[in-house]
């Protein structure tokens, strides 16, 4: 059994099928990078996989436990301990403007895991570390640049152990410098074998870190292979219009 299997998922806004019939698999330690044009289902689809969106039919399945199988939810209990197996970094950062970079990343794992101050106090000064920020520790966000916040996200989805990271368009919000550097970061943890599914409008990073790459246009998978075959020679006429051959 693969490490996630969607099965015939669908949503639907009102009359708009926004998610139709879509199946794939990702295996552990997969990069699979989610191309495609606004509108065509990519951030429901991720969205759907931390139950943020219900869907309507289809099935989820992580580490071979059922989120949701033919459209009917697992057990509130179930689900959240099948939830807590991804962290999610969503396009706008979501920090706490309240809180210092060091109580953002530590909120959850005191009110969540109720672990010990001092462990979850060394785990995210090591996690700051591994994004370079740990001497931005003790500023609040307002004090960051927008790449410096994504940094700090990843690192605050890194804190509750995931095994799986999911990233929401992360660098739409960045100009092309504070882009770098958050794909760095991805990188880094692509190359520390991360299973890792990146809805992305950065092409380079889907040729050039993802091992896997799956093509939406509205609510469909139209095309998915490796970078090579998707992206340089795509065989679906849509593919080929939004990549411009």
């Amino acid at each position: 059994m693969s490490f996630i299997e969607v099965r015939n998922l669908k949503k639907s806004f009102g009359p708009l099928e926004v998610l139709k019939d879509l199946t794939f698999n990702v295996e552990k330690n997969d990069v699979l990078a989610i191309i495609g044009p606004s509108g065509s289902g990519k951030s429901t689809m991720l969205r759907s996989l931390i139950q943020l969106e219900e869907v309507e039919g289809g099935s989820i399945a992580v580490d071979g436990d059922h989120l949701v199988k033919d459209g009917l939810y697992a057990k509130p209990a179930d689900s959240k301990k099948i939830i807590a197996k991804m962290g999610m970094v969503f396009q706008q950062f979501n920090l706490f403007p309240h809180l210092t970079v060091k109580q953002n990343l530590e909120l959850a794992s005191k009110l969540v895991k109720k672990e010990q101050a001092k462990e979850y106090s060394d785990r995210s000064i090591e996690l700051l570390e591994k994004v370079g920020l740990a001497d931005k520790r003790y500023e609040f966000p307002s004090r960051l640049s927008g790449g410096q916040k994504q940094r700090v996200a990843i690192a605050r989805a890194l804190m509750m152990n995931p095994d799986i990271l999911l990233f929401d368009e992360p660098t739409s919000a960045l100009d092309p410098q504070l882009t770098k550097e958050v794909l760095q970061v991805m990188k880094k943890l692509a190359e520390e074998h991360m299973t890792m599914i990146v809805v992305t409008h950065e092409m380079e990073f889907a040729s050039n870190v993802a091992n896997r790459v799956i093509f939406m246009d509205k609510g469909l998978i139209v095309e998915e292979g490796n970078p090579q075959e998707v992206l340089k020679s795509p065989k679906e006429l849509r593919t080929k219009q939004f990549l411009n051959y």
